[in-house]
């Protein structure tokens, strides 16, 4: 008997893609047939480095074009959907037909090929369910005054969320990023993506059940809510292999496993956004230089050029410079005893898998609202101001030595990953197939 298929289309980037197989994983291994959507331009990022169905469909895009975040929403808007819809009606005639659609929010464009084909579109969450009701505060926010049509904060004051979440400054809304002209479009991105998604009847979340007021709501459903449904954090669930967008640097591992227990600090700033400026770069990396800290810093190879000259092969004895690392694997080790990070959400759950306390830097989306659980309600990592020396230093030594913090971290990690959790997030994927009657479990 054929397996029913399940279209599912993620946001064309490392921290949706990533979740998106893993759930994808998930749904196989309850008799599901997932197929998921990329775009060209990543085909080479999935091609036989997963056991899960890829197909690329064109994008539009040229390869001497950066592929920056409007660009992509360009192809996904203009050059993806017929393509899209093309794939869907063919799986209906010839593949033995498509039971429904996962769609990231993100990729919105897509739920109107879902409806064009007469096909049932679920929608997912990949982060934090409190970064989704950010978004959905966006007409509260406009009504009260707080930001202008345009999204533009009126002043600098807190945003408060629903259920006594933390506060966040207006200055950290996941809009704010670059000019003035990229806010307004961002803002637009977020508006429109808002409109096309608040009609869906289901949408699954890649948070733990127990993540700050998941529970509350599904107890309580609120109006503007519709079915939300945790289904996460995947990663371990699954045991779904990992998938970088870019090749890995193995010796980092070898290097690791010279150096003492806990001794090594981590450092990655994610692949959503350019990390951070040159100036910046610089900063870090004397302030590393002259600290007591061995380090692992992944660092692409256009932002090098911030490095002072002779940075690598100067500090070769207690630190590594590579273009990208295994980060599951760097994290398990024993020899690292913090983690730099934009606290991007794959991140945050990765190093509370790995039980690693975190310094936080965030730069951009959703990544101010981890920030904000990691320190204020977790409290398992600290924010950095600024890559000043003296700030460095005494952020660095703070989270290499609270012993509470590390205590905290291991508790933190079985409400995330113990049994308890697994249990529910199984429970809640097999009712989510079940609810749409198109898989009998054995």
């Amino acid at each position: 008997m054929m397996k029913p298929k399940v279209i599912m289309v993620p946001y064309p980037a490392q921290g949706h893609v990533t979740p998106m197989l893993n759930l994808a994983s998930g749904l196989t291994h309850l008799g599901l047939s997932p197929v998921v959507v990329i775009p060209e331009f990543i085909q080479h990022a999935t091609a036989q480095k997963t056991h899960i169905t890829c197909m690329p469909i064109p994008d539009g895009l040229d390869e001497a074009t950066p592929h920056d975040f409007f660009a992509i929403e360009f192809a996904m808007e203009n050059n993806m959907p017929v393509h899209l819809d093309r794939l869907v009606r063919d799986l209906n005639r010839n593949g033995g037909g498509v039971a429904f659609m996962i769609v990231d929010l993100l990729a919105s464009w897509a739920l109107k090929v879902g409806d064009d084909c007469g096909v049932p579109v679920v929608g997912y969450w990949p982060v934090m369910f409190a970064a989704y009701q950010l978004i959905t505060a966006i007409p509260e926010l406009l009504s009260l005054g707080i930001i202008s049509e345009t999204g533009i904060p009126q002043s600098e004051g807190p945003v408060y969320l629903e259920y006594d979440q933390p506060s966040l400054s207006t200055q950290d809304l996941p809009w704010l990023i670059g000019n003035l002209a990229a806010r307004r479009s961002r803002f637009k991105f977020w508006t429109r993506t808002l409109s096309r998604t608040q009609h869906l009847s289901q949408i699954l979340v890649n948070s733990f059940p127990e993540e700050h007021h998941i529970v509350t709501n599904l107890q309580n459903q609120s109006k503007q809510h519709p079915n939300i449904t945790p289904i996460g954090p995947l990663i371990q669930h699954t045991k779904h292999e990992n998938l970088y967008f870019s090749e890995e640097d193995m010796r980092c591992l070898d290097w690791l496993d010279q150096q003492r227990e806990r001794s090594v600090v981590y450092i990655s700033f994610g692949t959503w956004v350019s990390p951070i400026n040159k100036a910046k770069v610089r900063s870090l990396a004397m302030a590393l230089e002259s600290s007591k800290y061995s380090f692992i810093w992944v660092l692409g190879p256009k932002w090098r050029d911030g490095l002072p000259k002779g940075y690598t092969e100067r500090m070769s004895d207690r630190g590594m410079v590579v273009s990208w690392a295994p980060q599951s694997e760097v994290l398990r080790h024993k020899a690292v005893g913090c983690y730099l990070t934009h606290c991007g959400w794959n991140s945050t759950i990765e190093a509370i898998q790995c039980k690693v306390k975190l310094l936080c830097y965030p730069i951009a989306g959703d990544q101010f609202v981890n920030c904000d659980y990691i320190v204020k309600i977790w409290r398992i990592g600290i924010l950095l101001n600024d890559f000043e020396e003296e700030d460095v230093h005494r952020s660095l030594k703070r989270v290499m030595e609270d012993t509470e913090m590390e205590e905290r971290v291991v508790k933190m990690k079985e409400r995330v990953y113990g049994m308890e959790t697994s249990l529910k997030v199984s429970s809640n994927l097999k009712r989510f197939v079940e609810d749409y009657g198109r898989v009998t479990n054995n």
